[in-house]
């Protein structure tokens, strides 16, 4: 975000990456300066981490050896997400103070559950509503974020998890030449939140 916001990467970047970091020129820095529109931004987990600064020493450098710190990521191995709604709340926040509260949207949020479970799928209800919340409680705290859209709406092939894993409010059967499709609980739970209606699970029914 710096080189689009203020017209060159962070000094701890270009430190930690040496040479391999693209060096702008004037008029590059200042053809990008100011050039972004808005943050689009994915959101799913929130991980703790933990200084590692004896990585900038060694001798083959990468990515991760650049950050200088140690990334939790059990949560990508487990079935479901952990809900973390405070985590998208201060990166909101962090991104209004640091640069310039520009526009963003929320390309993707949702919850993973395992592809053959169950249509009533209370824990992405549970975890949309959280994350949905903290939207709202930055929005109010002054964030200029405009869009929110859920990842996703059919069931399909994921990226870290193949057809093993599904983040559909629709269940589609794979099995079924016709590839049918069937609203999962949350399909309905989504439906009327979008209609501005308040909805208790034990009203919502998926035939």
């Amino acid at each position: 975000m710096n080189p689009f916001v203020f017209g060159d990467y962070p000094c701890i970047m270009k430190k930690a990456a040496g040479a391999r970091i693209p060096t702008f020129t004037t008029y590059e820095a200042k053809l990008v300066k100011g050039s972004v529109d808005f943050i689009g931004l994915n959101h799913y987990i929130t991980v703790s981490v933990k200084d590692r600064p004896s990585s900038i020493e060694k001798h083959s450098r990468d990515f991760g050896a650049d950050m200088a710190a140690e990334v939790s990521l059990e949560a990508l191995t487990a079935d479901q997400y952990p809900v973390i709604p405070s985590g998208l709340y201060e990166l909101l926040e962090y991104l209004k103070e640091a640069y310039g509260n520009l526009p963003i949207y929320i390309q993707e949020n949702g919850q993973k559950t395992l592809r053959n479970g169950t249509l009533n799928d209370t824990p992405r209800i549970e975890y949309m509503h959280a994350y949905i919340g903290s939207v709202l409680d930055a929005v109010r705290n002054g964030s200029n974020t405009r869009g929110y859209f859920a990842w996703c709406f059919l069931d399909g092939f994921e990226l870290l998890g193949g057809y093993v894993l599904s983040y559909g409010l629709y269940y589609v059967d794979l099995d079924d030449n016709e590839l049918r499709r069937y609203p999962k609980l949350s399909a309905y739970w989504y439906a009327n939140f979008l209609k501005g209606k308040e909805v208790q699970f034990s009203k919502l029914r998926t035939n």
